[in-house]
């Protein structure tokens, strides 16, 4: 009877150890399963908006900023204020010529005087004595050049010089003529003109001098600004960048191979991870295939093929979601 009971549980410990056995096994062979089933593909992208570079027409130091980064402008907001030198400067030489202006237009109108016509003779005779001492210097830098002991620049240099020294002798002999002869209807005509035309370069500085000041070209949000309060900055360099967060759309890179229901002008929905489990319709609006090297190459020569990838923008329909920034992942909803 002992033995027969033995027998009994030894049976009962076999078929227990081979329920566990099998038990092990079809676990097993359930994950392995479930590890080896292909896993649905996610196509994911980003969100991105428009974005306005900020730059100016006059180069220039920053002066100050008005505004930050995370701010929110208005279309002609005043955002930068440059410091430019050279703009002031040219505006007073602007104003000194347009006295010179006017005062030769008086000139021409009221005739000169005696002392005036020795004034002019005597410029005449300097610009002469000028002209001269140039034509010299630059018939012997001519004929160093030519035995090629005198560079290029040094020769152009001086030529430049002469010619400028002939111009100011035939602007000195001219205003020379006019004392003497007096001025003439079509010479009070040109100082005129001349008095206006000065007239114009002094608007055409202070347009410059307008345009230190950076205005917004849209109503949006500050994202970066570049240079730092101080620094030097050219004309037409960026200085800050505007995004207009009311023109969003999203912008996926997908293969050809997963474009079946993706066409221009299709619908699906997106869910957006930062914003949560909610989802946002939107609708294609381009779709262009990418450059080389976003295309996978096949390694087999029967049963694959290059497979190129496209660039796919779609943007949202209805109201844009709250919260959303550029930047923010984007997943296909399938």
């Amino acid at each position: 009877m002992a033995n027969q009971q033995q027998f009994d549980q030894k049976q009962g410990n076999m078929m227990l150890g081979l329920i566990v056995l099998f038990s092990v096994i079809i676990i097993v062979a359930l994950i392995g399963i479930l590890a080896v089933r292909p896993q649905p593909i996610q196509i994911s992208g980003e969100a991105e908006a428009s974005e306005y570079r900020v730059s100016g027409k006059v180069p220039g130091r920053i002066e100050r900023y008005l505004v930050e980064e995370g701010d929110f402008v208005h279309a002609g907001d005043t955002l930068v204020v440059i410091y430019s030198p050279e703009v002031e400067a040219k505006l007073e030489q602007a104003k000194a010529a347009r006295a010179a202006a006017e005062a030769q237009n008086q000139k021409a109108i009221n005739g000169a005087r005696a002392e005036q016509i020795q004034g002019a003779y005597e410029l005449y005779q300097k610009a002469l004595a000028g002209e001269e001492v140039y034509r010299k210097s630059f018939e012997r830098v001519k004929k160093l050049h030519e035995q090629g002991v005198v560079s290029t620049q040094k020769y152009d240099e001086t030529e430049a010089q002469y010619k400028v020294a002939v111009a100011n002798r035939n602007a000195a002999e001219s205003q020379y003529n006019m004392a003497v002869k007096g001025a003439r209807e079509e010479d009070q005509a040109a100082a005129k003109a001349m008095v206006q035309r000065v007239d114009g370069m002094i608007h055409e500085v202070n347009i410059a001098k307008a345009e230190r000041y950076l205005l917004s070209p849209i109503d949006g949000e500050v994202a970066d600004m570049f240079p730092k309060r101080g620094e030097l900055v050219g004309q037409g360099s960026p200085v800050m960048s505007i995004v207009d967060m009311t023109d969003v759309w999203f912008h996926f890179a997908i293969r050809e191979d997963m474009l079946e229901d993706i066409t221009l002008h299709s619908e699906f929905d997106i869910r957006i991870p930062a914003l949560g489990n909610g989802t946002w319709r939107v609708k294609v609006t381009y779709i262009k295939v990418m450059a080389s090297y976003a295309t996978w190459r096949s390694t087999q020569t029967n049963g694959s093929y290059d497979v190129k990838t496209f660039d796919v923008k779609a943007r949202p329909l209805g109201e844009i979601p709250v919260g959303l920034r550029p930047g923010m992942t984007a997943i296909i909803v399938r």
